[in-house]
This record gives C-alpha cells, sequence and structure tokens, in this order.
C-alpha cells in the first residue's frame, strides 16, 4: 500500500471552491470515517484549514484511492466529482510525502514560511487518532512530518521571511496601538488573530462567542499576559461592534455572523469612524453586501492572496527570501530521500526476519537429528556443537542480511525481498515473509518524477498499478 494525498488550495481554487469544500469541525469525525470505509482506504487524516482541504491516506491502489476519495470531498462540497476534478492536485506515494514535508515546512503555504500549519497538521493527526482511522503507516509518516517541519524553521530563517495568514491580513489596517477590537470567535484562528492584536499593541480586546465559556478562557489568557481583554455574550455582538475599531472575524459558522443588516445598525450608532473588518473565516463570516457599505472596509482571505501573490510577482523579499526556501527546499528533498530509503528498508526486514527464522529451523531439525543418531553423546560436547553450528550460521547471514537492506535502501527500483523469497525458497504468503507488493520502490520513483514534470494533476497522472 502506498500514501496518496487529494486536495485543493489556494493555488488551485479559489476561495468560493474552498468554502464550500471545507469540513466544519463538528463533521470531521464523519468525514474521516466516511472516507476509511471506502473500498480502497486503509489509513486516512485530513487537514482543512482557511486555504486547503487535503486528504492524506494509506490506499491499495492508485486510480482505486482517487476515485474514493474524490468521491467523498465532492459529496462534502456538494458537487459531482467531475466538477471537482480540475481543481484538485494528486500526489502519489514518494511525491505525497514530499508534499506533506513542504507543507509543514510551510514552503506551500499562502504566506511562505507561516509556522501555523504545523499546528494544523498535528491537530488534524490527533483528530483522525481520535476517529481510528490512522495506523501505523500514517502516525509514522506524521511524526516524521511534524520533525521536518521543525528542522526547517529551525535551521533557516523561513518562519522569520513569513507570518501567518492573520497576521498578513492585519498588515492592512492601520495603526492598532491603543485601538479596540472585537474577535468573534474563540477557536485556533481567534486565539492566532487575538494574539498577533496583542504583538502589535491594541489597547483593547473584545473575545465574542458562541460558547461563552470559551470566550472567557480566550480573555483570560490575555489577560494574563497583560492584555486589557474581556469576555461578551454573542448576543451583545451589535453592542460590542459599535464600540470597537477594528473587528476580527473567523468563527468557522457555515453562514454569514455579520449580516448586512447588523452592520447597517452598528454604523447607525457610531460616530462616524471608520470601522474595519477582517473575515477570516472560511465560509466567510462576513456578508457580501457589507463591503460596500460606506464606512466599512472588509478585508479577507482573498485580499490577503491577492496581496500575496503581488508580492510574489514582483519578487518581494528579495535574494534573501530566495536563498532560504531554497536552503529550506533542500532539507525537505533530504528527508525525503531518506524516509524512502527507510520505508525500503524496512520493506525487506519481514523478509530477513523470515529468512533467520527459517535458518533456525533448518539448525534445529539438523540437530535434532544428530541427537537421533548419538543418542549417547556427552551433554558437554552436544553443547558445543550445538553453540558451533548456530555461530557458522548466524556468520554466514549476517554479511548478507546486512548488506541486502542497505542495498534495499539505496535502490529504488530492484525487488530485494523478492529475491530473497526465491533464492532460499520462502513461502511469499506467509505474513513474516511478505514485505510490500512488488514493484512499490518503482512507485515512489516514478510518481516523484512524474510530479515535478507536472504529472501530479488528476489529468495527467500516470497509473502505476
Amino acid at each position: 500500500m502506498s500514501v496518496l494525498a487529494v486536495g485543493l488550495s489556494h493555488r488551485t481554487a479559489d476561495l468560493g471552491m474552498l468554502a464550500k469544500a471545507t469540513v466544519p469541525a463538528d463533521e470531521l469525525d464523519k468525514v474521516l470515517h466516511e472516507l476509511q470505509q471506502a473500498q480502497h482506504v486503509g489509513e486516512v487524516m485530513l487537514v482543512s484549514t482557511c486555504n486547503r482541504i487535503e486528504a492524506y491516506a494509506v490506499v491499495e491502489t492508485f486510480h482505486g484511492g482517487l476515485a474514493d476519495i474524490s468521491t467523498v470531498l465532492a459529496r462534502q462540497a456538494g458537487l459531482e466529482p467531475s466538477d471537482l476534478y480540475d481543481k484538485l492536485y494528486v500526489h502519489y506515494a514518494g511525491a505525497a510525502v514530499e508534499h506533506v514535508f513542504s507543507v509543514a515546512a510551510g514552503l506551500d503555504s499562502m504566506v511562505v514560511g507561516e509556522t501555523q500549519i504545523l499546528g494544523q497538521v498535528r491537530a488534524a493527526y490527533a483528530a483522525a487518532r481520535e476517529a481510528g482511522t490512522v495506523g501505523r503507516t500514517m502516525h509514522e509518516l506524521v511524526q516524521t512530518t511534524l520533525r521536518v517541519g521543525k528542522r526547517v524553521h529551525s535551521e533557516t530563517g523561513l518562519g522569520a521571511l513569513g507570518a501567518s495568514v492573520v497576521s498578513e491580513a492585519l498588515a492592512e489596517a492601520p495603526a492598532v496601538a491603543g485601538k479596540r477590537a472585537v474577535v468573534v470567535g474563540a477557536g485556533s484562528m481567534g486565539a492566532l488573530a487575538a494574539s498577533q492584536l496583542r504583538k502589535d499593541g491594541i489597547g483593547e480586546i473584545t473575545v465574542v462567542n458562541r460558547t461563552r465559556a470559551n470566550a472567557d478562557r480566550l480573555a483570560e489568557s490575555l489577560v494574563e499576559q497583560g492584555v486589557s481583554a474581556r469576555a461578551a455574550d454573542i448576543g451583545s455582538l451589535a453592542e460590542q461592534l459599535a464600540a470597537a475599531d477594528l473587528v476580527v472575524c473567523c468563527t468557522g459558522a457555515q453562514g454569514a455572523v455579520l449580516e448586512s443588516g447588523l452592520v447597517e445598525g452598528v454604523l447607525a450608532a457610531r460616530s462616524g469612524d471608520p470601522l474595519v473588518v477582517f473575515d477570516l473565516g472560511l465560509p466567510r463570516d462576513v456578508a457580501p453586501e457589507v463591503d460596500r457599505m460606506p464606512g466599512v472596509r472588509v478585508v479577507d482571505l482573498e485580499t490577503v492572496r491577492r496581496r500575496m501573490d503581488a508580492a510574489a510577482a514582483d519578487g518581494s523579499g528579495g535574494t534573501s527570501s530566495a536563498k532560504q526556501i531554497a536552503k529550506a527546499t533542500g532539507i525537505v528533498l533530504d528527508e525525503v530521500r531518506d524516509y524512502l530509503a527507510g520505508q525500503r528498508s524496512a520493506e525487506v526486514t519481514p523478509t530477513v526476519t523470515a529468512l533467520r527464522k527459517r535458518a533456525a529451523e533448518v539448525v534445529d531439525a539438523e540437530l535434532l537429528r544428530l541427537d537421533n543418531r548419538l543418542p549417547d553423546l556427552d551433554e558437554e560436547v552436544r553443547t558445543e556443537l550445538a553453540g558451533t553450528v548456530r555461530r557458522v550460521v548466524d556468520k554466514l547471514l549476517h554479511a548478507p542480511t546486512v548488506r541486502v537492506k542497505q542495498l534495499a535502501a539505496e535502490t529504488a527500483d530492484t525487488d530485494y525481498a523478492g529475491a530473497l523469497r526465491e533464492l532460499f525458497g520462502l513461502d511469499p504468503q506467509a505474513p513474516a515473509a511478505v514485505a510490500s507488493p512488488s514493484g512499490a520502490a518503482k512507485h515512489d520513483q516514478i510518481d516523484v518524477r512524474d510530479a515535478r514534470q507536472g504529472g501530479s494533476r488528476v489529468d495527467g497522472g500516470s497509473d502505476n498499478e
């Protein structure tokens, strides 16, 4: 079985499509089980953020896994799979490993280098583990992924180059020092927004949330950090907005939280000062009409994307940025190579174990035959003979079994496990003698190449079944 990554992000879809495909927290468990119960999917986790929805799965076949995952994602978005295909990207086997490492490193983010995604990958794994949809393969991949992400940020300056989407959005605001802010939503994005406002010197923060206990918890945390903060009920939202200089909305609700009627009433109660609203929700928390109201400025994720695209187009960041990205990319590629080598070595280990077991069985059989032929043999001599035979066999097997693991790690196009089974007549159906499906290493090599040639999109992918 191999790893398959299927998703859509800010690179392939607009925010409208991402909003349709996003998986709310209260539906995540259901979607994970739908994915795992599909015919070709063994293990699966789902990363759903404000600018990407990705499924990472351990699948039996490429096309079967792709069809299963695409069907579930399309159903979640209320679309036919064919309507979603053009927006999807697909990475298989080695290419999937390279993709998830790049994602965790922040190299695939809207804001290159941002560190928020690392926590989101960790949270996605925790959710999948709680749902019971991940096993050993996904566990090992994610643990390595998190380590790679940390390594990139500790060994490069990439994290300093890229702030989170929240900080990039707030960069569009006028100076916030001494101002009053309302944060609508007390989840992870709300906490990030409040933290960034604190760093920018905000004067006062009011946290509004449907669940008051969560708002209280975030407000208390801010007070401990030296911020003037308090919590408020969602029913007082209009009152809080009327007194605010800026508003950050990040609720994760399925409908707009700031409707046009609500904002009209708020504007009437204000003294005429402009209101800056940051809509970081997906789907959007602010009704589209609000952006057209006099005295209101809305900064949403699309605004951030245009800003980042413009920065990328004019080369903002210069040589330093390019060097850090190149260094981070080099680390990712080195880690991918080591991970795949380790996987190939691990694939041959069960067969090596089976070979040693077979050798031990032969030795035991021959010693038993010796016992039958020489029943009066001195016990001390018998023990010495048994030890000598076992040492000879161990020494004969040591070099080839160590070497075959090295060769398996170094070479992607030879089935060393199969060669051992053939040479020593090992039962290919015995669990201890079975490594990965024949040719799995070839998949890794082919798919990495195809992905780099643009073959990782659905309409250009190759079938390696």
